[in-house]
């Protein structure tokens, strides 16, 4: 078992685990609806990871008679790289951006904006995607769409738990379960969101030095992407994106840069862009 595929495990525990926890707070009646919303939220995060970026996102398919330049730069990328050949879509933002989803190689997707088709050249674009099939390959794309779902669903309960502590929980409790601390659930919605992001950073930051690597690696040169992504980087400033936070960590760049966002430092889930760059021009990935 890999170590992406044990964390994505983990996550997914945590995930339902988590929602057992608060819904104890509520009573054994609110325990059995906290396991069966888990059961539902991991599922949805194992099977329909892919699906559920692609609609957030709003990305539509594409055809290779409606972009033949996109598939045969992916298709050449996946040939080289042995992988099947993901669903391609384009989203509608004219912020200059892509991510990879999906839960394995067999069920992936590669999206990219209508911004980054207008500013990037397909030399460019070559290792933008390069980069995002690395990211398939390496078999991180799931544990960063659970992530996602992990700190949208933490986000949820802190929701739940604050609206519970302000009328008094949930109806129906027993005698044995009137001890149940509403400071305690306005703490936990303060700092469940706080703690959701903590969990993206951890998971995010080396793997995108890592595709970066391996995209540089899989086209035999990094040049490329680093003019790509110091594209991107000013494209991100002046072009903001509406993107939930939870789902900023999939893009190659951090979409919220050009966004004020409450808690700013929490979403800074990718390396500084000019660190990137410098490691690909530095000739890191060859080693």
């Amino acid at each position: 078992m890999s170590k992406n595929t044990l964390k994505t495990y983990v996550l997914l525990a945590f995930l339902g685990g988590l929602m057992v926890l608060i819904g104890s707070f509520f009573g054994r009646g609110g325990a059995i609806i906290g396991l069966g919303i888990g059961l539902v939220m991991v599922g949805a995060s194992y099977w329909f990871s892919d699906s559920i970026a692609i609609k957030a996102a709003r990305a539509q398919p594409v055809t290779e008679d409606e972009m033949p330049d996109f598939y045969r730069v992916v298709r050449e990328l996946t040939q080289k790289a042995g992988m099947p050949m993901p669903k391609l879509y384009v989203t509608p933002d004219l912020q200059p951006n892509a991510f990879a989803t999906g839960r394995n190689p067999d069920h992936a997707a590669v999206a990219v904006t209508q911004g980054i088709l207008q500013i990037c050249n397909w030399d460019e674009l070559r290792g933008v995607l390069a980069h995002e099939i690395s990211h398939v390959g390496n078999r991180d794309i799931l544990i960063g769409s659970v992530a996602a779902a992990v700190a949208m669903g933490i986000t949820f309960i802190a929701r739940m738990a604050m609206w519970g502590a302000m009328f008094g929980g949930m109806g129906g409790r027993d005698d044995n379960d009137r001890g149940a601390n509403p400071i305690a659930l306005i703490a936990m919605a303060i700092l469940a969101p706080m703690a959701a992001m903590l969990l993206q950073m951890a998971l995010t930051r080396s793997r995108e030095f890592e595709a970066d690597r391996s995209g540089a690696r899989l086209i035999g040169d990094g040049e490329p992407l680093a003019r790509a992504l110091e594209k991107l980087e000013q494209g991100v400033r002046q072009v903001p994106m509406n993107v939930n936070p939870a789902q900023a960590q999939a893009y190659i760049v951090n979409p919220l840069t050009g966004r004020q966002v409450q808690f700013a430092n929490l979403f800074m889930t990718h390396p500084p862009t000019a660190d990137r760059v410098a490691r690909l021009r530095g000739g890191d990935w060859r080693q």
